[in-house]
């Protein structure tokens, strides 16, 4: 199941802000919510009944995936698709994040 799991690098970051994310996201069918975290917050591990997908638009975030041992950083720009029952935690960097999320 963690194959998976997608990440999308930005290379654009400057160029894109919340409401460009906004409407790529719709253009998807998706409805996004914003929400943040303050500077080195921390999810502990935990899975969802539905699949996710998240971008960040300012800050970082590193999502870990304990059954892979894997950590994924994401940065300003960053798409992260995450399928339901994924097991995840996550810890914010250290300038906080903001990120748009919706579920599928």
């Amino acid at each position: 199941m963690q194959s998976e799991v997608k990440v999308i690098r930005s290379d654009q970051a400057d160029k894109l802000n919340e409401q460009r994310f906004r409407g790529v996201m719709a253009k998807e069918g998706l409805q996004p919510y914003r929400w943040s975290n303050r500077p080195h917050d921390v999810y502990g591990a935990h899975s969802h009944p539905y699949d996710k997908v998240i971008y960040v638009i300012q800050g970082s975030i590193i999502f870990g995936l304990p059954q892979t041992d894997e950590q994924v950083q994401l940065n300003a720009g960053d798409r992260l698709d995450l399928p339901r029952g994924v097991i995840h935690n996550a810890t914010v960097g250290p300038e906080g994040v903001v990120c748009l999320e919706a579920h599928i």
